[in-house]
């Protein structure tokens, strides 16, 4: 995987979960080869982590990603058809931050508890051939750990993104990611590069 080759060149630390990160991948792509999307979750942030992550699959990244041909026959047999539609579409790769649901996690939080706001939505949300990615630099965020438990219980792959110490979520976890770091500042600016890499190598897959 050429995208993630470069990023242990550019950052040789990583050398140490290099294998995890390729089988990360491989865990996505046939996600979105069987229909399937990637559910993700974080905290701070992480949180922000996620919607980045989001903005790169869910639109062009690095490469031009032109709509199917199907669609594009069917919007220019609208009677609205409108030719600037079809020129700024882009292929999509499905993906969904879990912290962007305010309302709904509030009510969570009001009506149950806060530790539920992204298990409750593992539980509506995955279906069969999905993926949950969480990030959590500690790896032990009880939210967190919540989320993967109910995919977990789903039957739905879960991959972690944490620092390098052992923790509740790589204990039940597919795969985890452990970026080499311990201090949570310095293990965010390895989690950055590492989903980037991710991201380059699934857009390269389906819009090479």
């Amino acid at each position: 995987m050429k995208h993630i080759d470069e990023l242990v060149n550019r950052y040789p630390s990583l050398k140490s979960c290099k294998v995890e990160i390729e089988n990360a991948t491989r865990v996505f792509i046939e996600v979105y080869k069987k229909g399937g999307k990637l559910l993700i979750c974080g905290n701070g942030g992480s949180a922000s982590d996620a919607q980045h992550i989001v903005g790169e699959l869910m639109k062009a990244f690095c490469k031009k990603r032109k709509i199917s041909a199907e669609i594009e026959q069917n919007l220019k047999m609208n009677p609205l058809f409108d030719d600037e539609l079809i020129s700024n579409l882009e292929g999509s790769l499905p993906a969904i931050s879990l912290n962007s649901e305010t309302s709904l996690m509030t009510a969570t939080m009001n009506d149950r508890v806060s530790e539920l706001v992204y298990a409750q939505q593992v539980l509506g949300y995955a279906k069969n051939n999905d993926a949950l990615l969480c990030i959590s630099t500690s790896g032990n965020s009880k939210n967190i750990v919540n989320a993967a438990s109910v995919a977990k219980a789903m039957n739905i792959k879960v991959v972690s993104l944490t620092g390098q110490k052992d923790s509740k979520l790589s204990s039940i976890s597919d795969i985890t990611i452990k970026a080499p770091e311990v201090e949570t500042f310095k293990i965010q600016e390895l989690h950055l590069p590492i989903y980037h890499a991710i991201c380059l190598e699934i857009e390269e897959y389906f819009f090479a």
